[in-house]
């Protein structure tokens, strides 16, 4: 997009008589690295009120105590199954996966009874304090993400909290690790019109990092020891977050009031998306979520966990005790800690803070991938962090239910590999029984073969038993939102409730053979020590092409062929088993298709199901939040060139110059490869067109970097590109 023509927007974007300062004065605190390897109990603090630390063990008993009873019951019922004759070894296998897989499942199970019974008879109640006394920064990091979405959030969050009486308590700090340079230029445009927008009391800073070290984790590492002292509470978002003003008073309010709270978590409600699969993800979270989140919540009691974002952490407490160390080797499990957020709760309850979630908190608000193959992306990166954390979850000092959070977390990935085992086991079996030779003679003398032999009868009733429990929590909050007449007649009533339901468990069924054999690679490349790295994610709600869908699922379709036709070939009760996995393998480019597909999701929405009542009566702050965003949209930042801006625009270079770091980098007599080539690039250019053709991403990131190289770019002259330039690199 041509930056001269439109320079009313340019002013919009820089009207300032001076370059802007976009951080406060620094106030650093000591952010020391922590060790995983020692810990003396002398060094955690003792709680401020005593009374406060009622660890709930009557829930815990029931939850694990009941878990272990039913893995237990299960368990013996699959022995005898398998033992109706003389048992094989491959049989005590699938003894030992199914009992693994059961008590993943009976876990989900009894917690869910504990948020069910919470639920049904209110005994969960946050509270509702909003008297402000301390200062609280409200931070957003970002990576890559398009400014209209991410700076419109902020605008909307920073208005919601205005409108509560209470906005001189709360400062907003956005912290970007970005690495394209278009995006890059584009934040500050954004950050320079909102401060402009909100005039002199905007209260408003950013900051970008010139390496993303640690990532989303040394991002906030940063901020912290960098300006953290400035605030007793930070709120830290994810570029997708949305919060009322509410929802963070209260957060703020109960911190305050709580003197050994360290972090505070909310539970973050999906919103805003309209594809099929998202949409199916709102429902689930929005119905089925609360059941769960509240049974988390009762059992882990002080020893909770965080989840990295739409939470409320005390400042100095985090510096204290949540400095990350590298791990030993290189990745995937050695290196710099992925799932940073366990290992941050581990920690700070380690050193003696609380830390919890408060389930009934309204207002928190997060966004869902919209596709099959985006959360498959982002999977395998959670799925890294989670087995990376299988070298952490025996440091010394950690709390019990700390481990606990680290062992579900690492199960979430190895229940995939562990069911796909027990699918190969059970195929082995019944191929043993319809070919193997039989063995007539063995040590002990029968007069009869030595068979892998079931018990038919047993085996339907424990299916049964096993699909109940893994049911049971959806069938929970769908009987919760049937009696809560609101809520009810907000999901589109009763009858369209319970279709949207069905609706979603059928498309879960299917869907998970193939997040399962996803799962089972990403285990299986992490375990040889293939590292994932760290892609931003896709947010809109935008399908993914046809020829990449088919790419990355052919093999998956291929896989549910050959299983269907060997399980037909070799029994037709082994195929009647295993259709529910090959109909879901056979149909995964279909499927995929379809879970990205706007139209479908539309099309649902309108005929009232899949219905969450934040779609039909949309929370304030996503209304205000989206108009931003189209504001935003149209003035264009997303869609300019970063040079060519800096380049039209004299005091927006001031500015950007004026954010970068005083001191370089570089020191002096060391000669950097992309510098150098940078530099011989915008000398030998004789328009800015040159320059903008030749420099490639990398070379235009060290441009944006440096003061003198931005001085040769200001003083080219306009004009077309050379005859015979070759454009740039994408």
């Amino acid at each position: 997009m041509d930056v001269a023509a439109r320079p009313a927007e340019i002013e919009v974007a820089t009207g300032y008589p001076a370059p802007v300062e976009a951080t406060p004065p620094e106030n650093r605190l000591e952010m020391p690295v922590q060790s995983f390897r020692s810990w003396n109990a002398s060094e955690g603090r003792k709680p401020a009120v005593p009374q406060a630390w009622q660890t709930p063990w009557l829930a815990r008993i029931f939850v694990f105590g009941g878990a272990w009873a039913l893995t237990a019951y299960g368990a013996w019922e699959m022995y005898h199954v398998v033992s109706v004759s003389r048992t094989t070894f491959l049989q005590y296998v699938l003894l030992v996966l199914f009992t693994v897989n059961f008590s993943w499942i009976a876990l989900a199970f009894t917690s869910a009874i504990l948020g069910f019974c919470a639920l049904l008879f209110r005994l969960v109640k946050s509270p509702r304090a909003e008297t402000l006394t301390q200062k609280t920064v409200v931070v957003m990091p970002i990576y890559n993400e398009s400014t209209a979405r991410t700076f419109a959030a902020v605008a909307a969050i920073r208005e919601s909290i205005e409108a509560t009486g209470l906005g001189a308590h709360f400062d907003y700090f956005i912290v970007s690790d970005t690495t394209n340079p278009d995006i890059w230029v584009a934040e500050e445009r954004a950050f320079l019109a909102l401060r402009q927008r909100l005039g002199p009391d905007a209260r408003i800073y950013y900051r970008h990092r010139p390496k993303n070290h640690h990532r989303k984790a040394g991002n906030i590492a940063d901020f912290v020891t960098r300006w953290g002292g400035h605030y007793p509470h930070m709120v830290v978002l994810d570029a997708d977050s949305l919060m009322t003003g509410t929802c963070i008073v209260r957060l703020a309010a109960a911190m305050e009031a709580d003197p050994d709270a360290g972090i505070i978590q909310s539970l973050p409600l999906i919103i805003n998306r309209n594809t099929f699969f998202a949409r199916l993800q709102q429902f689930a979270a929005r119905v089925y979520g609360p059941v769960i989140a509240t049974g988390l919540a009762i059992w882990s009691g002080r020893d909770g966990n965080y989840w990295g974002h739409n939470a409320i952490i005390r400042t100095k407490a985090f510096a204290d005790h949540c400095g990350l160390p590298d791990l030993k080797g290189k990745p995937p499990f050695g290196g710099h800690v992925l799932s940073h957020d366990f290992v941050e709760a581990a920690l700070i309850r380690r050193a003696g803070w609380s830390v919890y979630m408060l389930p009934d908190l309204t207002g928190s608000y997060e966004e869902s991938p919209p596709s099959l193959i985006d959360i498959a992306t982002r999977d395998r990166r959670w799925c890294q962090g989670n087995l990376q954390h299988s070298r952490i979850i025996g440091a010394k000092g950690l709390k019990l239910s700390t481990r606990q959070h680290f062992a579900t977390g690492m199960m979430a990935y190895l229940a995939s590999p562990f069911w796909l085992m027990q699918l190969v086991v059970g195929i082995l079996i019944v191929l043993q029984v319809n070919y193997a030779r039989p063995e007539y003679f063995t040590e002990e003398f029968r007069l009869f073969p030595v068979w892998p032999r079931f018990d038919p009868e047993r085996a339907l009733n424990l299916f049964g038993l096993t699909m109940a429990i893994l049911l049971a929590p959806k069938l929970f909050g769908l009987l919760l939102t049937l009696f809560d007449g609101r809520l009810r007649r907000a999901c589109g009533g009763g009858i369209r409730l319970v279709l949207s339901a069905l609706l979603e468990i059928l498309f879960s069924a299917f869907f998970a053979p193939i997040m399962m054999v996803i799962q089972s690679g990403s285990v299986f490349q992490i375990l040889v020590g293939r590292d994932t790295g760290w892609n931003p994610q896709r947010r809109d709600d935008g399908s993914i092409p046809l020829n990449d869908i088919i790419r990355r699922h052919r093999a998956h379709t291929l896989l549910g062929l050959v299983a269907g036709l060997s399980a037909f070939m070799i029994a037709t009760s082994l195929f009647a088993w295993m259709s529910p996995t090959i109909v879901g393998l056979l149909l995964a480019i279909p499927l995929s298709w379809a879970s990205g597909n706007l139209a479908l999701g539309l099309w649902l929405k309108r005929r009232g199901l899949l219905l969450t009542p934040e779609e039909g009566d949309p929370p304030a702050i996503a209304v205000r939040a989206n108009a931003l965003q189209a504001e935003f949209s149209q003035a264009g930042f997303d869609d300019d060139d970063g040079l060519a801006t800096l380049h039209a625009d004299p005091m927006l270079r001031a500015n950007h110059e004026a954010m970068l770091p005083q001191v370089q980098s570089r020191r002096r007599g060391e000669i950097e490869p992309d510098r150098a080539v940078a530099q011989a690039k915008l000398i030998d250019a004789e328009t800015i067109a040159d320059a903008m053709i030749w420099l490639k991403p990398k070379e235009r990131m060290v441009v944006l970097h440096d003061r003198a190289l931005l001085g040769l770019l200001a003083n080219l002259p306009e004009g077309p590109a050379r005859a015979g330039a070759e454009p740039r690199a994408s």
